[in-house]
Parts: structure tokens; sequence; C-alpha cells
């Protein structure tokens, strides 16, 4: 059977010339077999030494006629070995049992019988013929660009991984023109090629796929406040600041730039807020608005002959008598003229002093003040006028019943200043008696509108 399967193996061709009268034979084997130019015939290809990693999964490599077999390694197979049919594979020899009958072929076991080898052996020092691995010994004629396999009685040219063969040469292979390979980008190389990502991504561990970067976990680059997002990273800023140019780094904002009513008074910016301040007299109530310091109740520093007038921003002391002579103090605050004293006569009877505060420039005209009479006596008629403290026209008396008038701001008042200004009340009677009082009022006008 043996001898059937190496006759089926052989092609010959004889072609007759009837030019030269000459016969030429031409040979061409099956697929598993080679020509065999020293004996004229087809041989066997040990596909266990020439193919890499022929055998996968833990299996052993067997060779046999034409092909080779993958079996598992606890496998036992009996081999009637021939010449042809002697080389099994390197990777998987064992459990093999081998019947060898006499082959009249192989040099009998003489150290001194001189045998004749076959192109691409040699004989051994056990006197035998042996494979002669030219890749080893550089007798191959391979290009630098070429890798030597040896094989049984000769030698293959085979391409580096990455390249193919055109032709006697190898060229690259291009694996990017391949079906994908990579996730984002391939780039070719010398008998490979590699992968590269995206900004904002990296290749993870197989070296093909690429994985977002977590550039606020990896390396913050942000001034302040860091979000990953696909590919990329956005930054933010706490409140009271602002991405500058870069998008990166963060400015304080300043608030007292961007508005002007942010505060009542001043705005004072800060880095990541601002803050605001009130002048001396002022408190800041709310965090912008400016209020009033009584300084009258928190720091009281008029002597005990005085009382202490507080107005917006500040204070004044004035006396607690205020009469002057001829007048004599009555009450609290009023003063009289005695009708003993013949200089009351040309006098008004009583000065009543009172003190007001107003804030500066004030919107008129505006009702400041009331004044009214405190005695009402019957069939007398009371008329009201300002006697001095009003030379610039600031005010107005405006009679609103038989017994009392409003003193109304005509012009805005800036401050601080302080106005005196007497209101005098007329009374008469049908008998011609005639009486008058005054009202000293002293009006404070504030530093400011608040």
């Amino acid at each position: 059977m043996l001898t059937a399967m190496f006759l089926a193996a052989l092609v010959l061709i004889t072609v007759h010339s009837q030019e030269t009268d000459e016969t030429i034979t031409y040979t061409q084997c099956t697929d598993g077999y080679e020509w065999d130019p020293v004996r004229q015939r087809c041989k066997d290809i040990d596909e266990c030494e020439i193919v890499p990693d022929a055998c996968k999964g833990g299996m052993k490599c067997v060779n046999h006629y034409g092909g080779y077999l993958c079996l598992p390694r606890t496998a036992q197979i009996i081999v009637n070995e021939r010449e042809e049919a002697a080389a099994e594979s390197t990777s998987g020899r064992n459990n093999v049992i081998r019947r060898t009958p006499a082959d009249p072929q192989r040099a009998p076991p003489n150290p001194t019988h001189q045998i004749q080898c076959a192109a691409g052996y040699e004989q051994s020092d056990h006197n035998v013929c042996q494979d002669i691995d030219e890749c080893a010994t550089g007798t191959h004629n391979c290009r630098a660009d070429q890798v030597c396999v040896n094989l049984r009685g000769s030698f293959s040219c085979q391409c580096p991984p990455g390249y193919q063969k055109r032709g006697d040469q190898c060229v690259d292979i291009d694996e990017c023109t391949l079906p994908p390979y990579c996730h984002h980008r391939c780039v070719n190389t010398p008998g490979s090629y590699y992968c590269q990502c995206n900004a904002g991504f990296q290749l993870a561990s197989n070296n093909h796929t690429c994985v977002d970067i977590n550039e606020c976990d990896a390396n913050n680059p942000c001034a302040q406040q860091c979000y990953n997002i696909l590919g990329s990273f956005i930054c933010q800023c706490n409140p009271g600041f602002e991405l500058s140019s870069d998008r990166i780094n963060c400015e304080d904002t300043d608030e007292c730039r961007t508005s002007s009513y942010l505060c009542q008074y001043q705005c004072v910016n800060e880095p990541g807020k601002f803050s605001c301040v009130c002048p001396e007299g002022y408190q800041v109530v709310g965090g912008r608005t400016c209020q009033d310091i009584n300084e009258c109740e928190t720091t009281n520093e008029c002597r005990e002959d005085e009382i202490c007038w507080n107005y917006h921003g500040g204070f004044r002391c004035y006396p607690r008598n205020p009469c002057q002579e001829p007048y004599v103090l009555t009450s609290e605050n009023r003063c009289m003229c005695p009708v003993s004293n013949a200089i009351c006569r040309e006098l008004p009877y009583s000065v009543v002093y009172k003190y007001m505060s107003i804030r500066s420039d004030r919107t008129v005209p505006s009702d400041i003040f009331q004044i009214q009479a405190t005695s009402i006596y019957p069939n007398t008629i009371n008329t009201f006028r300002i006697k001095s403290g009003n030379e610039n026209g600031e005010f107005y008396l405006r009679q609103t019943s038989a017994v009392s008038a409003m003193l109304v701001l005509v012009k805005s008042l800036s401050g601080p200043r302080e106005h005196i200004v007497d209101l005098e009340m007329l009374t008469v009677n049908s008998l011609n008696y005639r009486t008058s009082s005054v009202l000293r009022l002293t009006i404070i006008v504030g530093p400011y509108a608040f």
C-alpha cells in the first residue's frame, strides 16, 4: 500500500522533441510531497518540522504520508518505518512504537563501511546519513531579508513575520490596510504596526482598544474644579472666580467693578468674594446696607449738663438748659420770659428748643417738621412764619390749620451741616391782645444720603 501511495504521488510527463530527438522529463508532486532530485522521485514533506506551531491546545504533531496529524499526547502510535516515512514531528514523538523492517537502502551499522548520502545529507559518527542544517551552517542562499527554515535534505527561504513574498523579495505587509486592527489610528512600521489613540484616550492592555483618560484623577490640570468627559475634561471655578482665557486657571471676579449697586456705601473686592463697608458712624446691616449707629445709646460722650442728640452718621451734645437771659427754664427745653421783666414785653413769650436730623440730599419738596400751638384760647387768631434761619430760601412754612403749620424743605441740603430755624406763632384777639412764641429748630444734615 505504501508503494502505491508513492507511485500515486509522482506524475511523469514525457515529451519527445522532434528537432533534437531527445526525451525531456518534467516532474510534479501532489500536495504534501516534494521532488527529490537525487532519488528522482517524490518524497514526503514533514509538516511537523516546517509548520510553526502546527498543533495547538496541547496536541502533538505526527507526520504521515502527504500530511500530518494532531493527536493527544497520551496516544500511542505504531509506525512501520521506511526511509520515506521515517520522520516524525520533533514536537510530538512521545508514545511512538516503531517497527522497523529491514531497509535495504539504509547502510548497515558498520563503522568501517563508507556510505553514499544523498544531497542535503551527510554521514554521521554512527555511519548513517543525517540531514545537513543549511541554516545553521550558513550554506543556504537566502537573502538578507529572508529567514532560512531547515528541511529534511534541503531548506526553505521564508519571509519574516510582517512581510510577504513578492517575486524573490520580501515586502512589508501594510497591516493598516487590512480589516481594522486599531480602535482609533493605525501606524504601519516595517514588518509590524502599532495603534495610536486620539487625544484624551490611551491604549488598553490589549494595545488595540482605546479607553478614556480620566484627566481629573490622573493629573488634575484644573486650578479649582475638574470634571471628566469622554476624551477630554472641563474646568470650573468656585463662586467668586471665573475661568481665564486658557480655560484652566481661575481669576478672581471683581464684583465691585461689575456693579455699582452691590453696596450702599463702598464695595471692597476680596479673592473669591467681596464685602461692603460703611463710613464712620454707620454699621453694615444685611451685608450691604449701612445703618446709623446711635452713639447716644452706645458711647454717650456728653457731659452731665448736656443732652446727646443722635443724627445720621454722628451725634452732638447740646446744653440741658438752653435758656438765655432774660429767659428762665420752666420745663425741659422750654424757656419763659417773666412778665415782671419789662424787657420781656418786646420779646417772644416763650422759646421752645427742638432738634431733628435729616439725610443729605433729601428729595424736595419734602415736609420735615410740624409746629402746633400747645395752648388754645377762644376768639384768637394764630399765624405762623419763619422768623430767622431761612436766608437762602431752603424752607417754606405752610399753615395747615388754625393752630398748626408744616415746615417744608424746598431746596436740597448737603451735609454735614447744621441749620437753626426760628418758627414763630403770633396770637392776636379782637381786643388787640398780641403775643408770640418761638420754636427754635436745630436741623442737623447728615454727611450721606442714608
